[in-house]
């Protein structure tokens, strides 16, 4: 079986949960197929050099990439709002991405081509135009959704209406793309079920985002001092992470801090913007873009996601239960996930549930060590990159 996949950004270096979910994917098949071919966009935001690749991985994928300016232009984007394109997804579309997608296509056949995510569906057209391979959608969550929860979220009238219009554009987008595909990979059941609700004409299956579970250590340790030490990992320039982290320091912090005075907050990610820190927060650290995310979620000891308007699966949710760490989520952050409230994660919808969370957790009435050690037992059965390899190759085959 031959694949092709085409991505919006790099599998590496792993920025994001996205990066991590497309790296993961590419070294699958590779180890189920013997090889691939990787063809990916490149950005400002995720640019790309073979350095970050080991000469393993080049060999067997041939990965190839093109720049493509994603920036968002101003002018465009309130064009697209009166066409009614998509302007989210039409910046994706470069003539130079897809003359390497023709060159590839006229140089070899393919059984199948994976599509990783919504913003690789423009080139569907030329797919169908150069080759007779069957084209999977990997869905990283359903983008529409996404926007229409940030505008149920915004207090800004002008900007609600912005975003309304977006996730309309989106949904229609999105429905639009479902009678050009053969199938569709989703991250999570909840997603699979979304599709399904939009009656959706091609075979749906869920192919969970997956980790090498040989790479995490459970090594949760007593600290002398005592403290408790809180924390939240997630790139900055994603919208729902950047709202969430306002809520976190604004609304959850605050509370928990009055009541356990010893305990630290420690937050990481890309691009965290100075304006977050204008207020003195005590015992907030900024550690901005930590090198090695692993070895910052092992160094802390209880991950806080109060996402409240994102979609698909949290990769880092996957992460920290893999290393054993005791995790506080709002339903909508742990959404996509197969988990047990109270047994493998701890879910707060509200300043005040994160708040007896913490308490809890402090009192000892929560053993967070135990939670943690449930939570990885969890993440081995369910998201070892190697089952889930065999089961997308599995879902190939029977498109085929």
């Amino acid at each position: 079986m031959k694949v092709l996949q085409i991505c919006h950004k790099p599998p590496l270096p792993s920025t994001d949960g996205g990066c991590i979910a497309i790296n993961n994917i590419s070294k699958g098949l590779i180890k189920e197929l013997g090889s691939i071919k990787v063809l990916t966009i490149n950005t400002l935001k995720h640019p790309f050099d073979l350095k970050n690749f080991d000469k393993n991985y080049i060999k067997n994928s041939k990965i190839e990439s093109t720049f493509v300016d994603t920036k968002l232009n101003i002018v465009d984007a309130f064009s697209n709002l009166v066409t009614y394109d998509s302007y989210n997804i039409s910046r994706f579309f470069s003539p130079d991405f897809n003359a390497l997608i023709i060159k590839t296509l006229k140089s070899e056949s393919f059984d199948i081509v994976l599509l990783e995510s919504l913003f690789t569906t423009p080139y569907i057209e030329t797919v169908r135009n150069y080759s007779s391979s069957k084209i999977i959608l990997r869905s990283h969550n359903l983008e529409y959704i996404i926007w229409q929860r940030l505008s149920r979220e915004s207090v800004n009238p002008a900007k609600k209406i912005y975003l309304k219009l977006l996730s309309s554009q989106l949904k229609n987008y999105e429905l639009n793309i479902l009678k050009k595909i053969d199938g569709i990979a989703t991250i999570s059941n909840q997603d699979k079920n979304k599709y399904l609700e939009l009656k959706c004409p091609v075979e749906t299956v869920t192919i969970p985002f997956g980790i090498e579970t040989k790479n995490y250590n459970n090594n949760n340790k007593n600290r002398e001092d005592g403290k408790l030490k809180f924390f939240h990992l997630g790139a900055m320039d994603w919208k729902p992470n950047l709202e969430a982290v306002g809520w976190l320091l604004n609304e959850i912090w605050p509370k928990i801090q009055k009541k356990i005075p010893n305990a630290e907050l420690h937050l990481a990610g890309k691009n965290m913007p100075d304006w977050l820190f204008k207020e003195k927060n005590i015992n907030v650290f900024n550690h901005k873009e930590v090198q090695y995310s692993s070895k910052f979620i092992s160094e802390h000891d209880v991950m806080l996601v109060p996402l409240l308007s994102a979609g698909g699966i949290r990769v880092k949710i996957i992460e920290g239960m893999a290393h054993g760490k005791a995790i506080i989520s709002t339903k909508i952050g742990a959404e996509g996930i197969d988990y047990k409230n109270e047994e493998n994660i701890l879910i707060a919808d509200s300043p005040k549930d994160f708040y007896n969370e913490a308490l809890k957790i402090i009192s000892g009435n929560t053993d967070f060590k135990k939670i943690g050690e449930n939570a990885r037992e969890h993440v081995l059965k369910t998201y070892d990159q190697n089952k889930i390899s065999k089961k997308l190759v599995g879902f190939f085959e029977s498109v085929l």
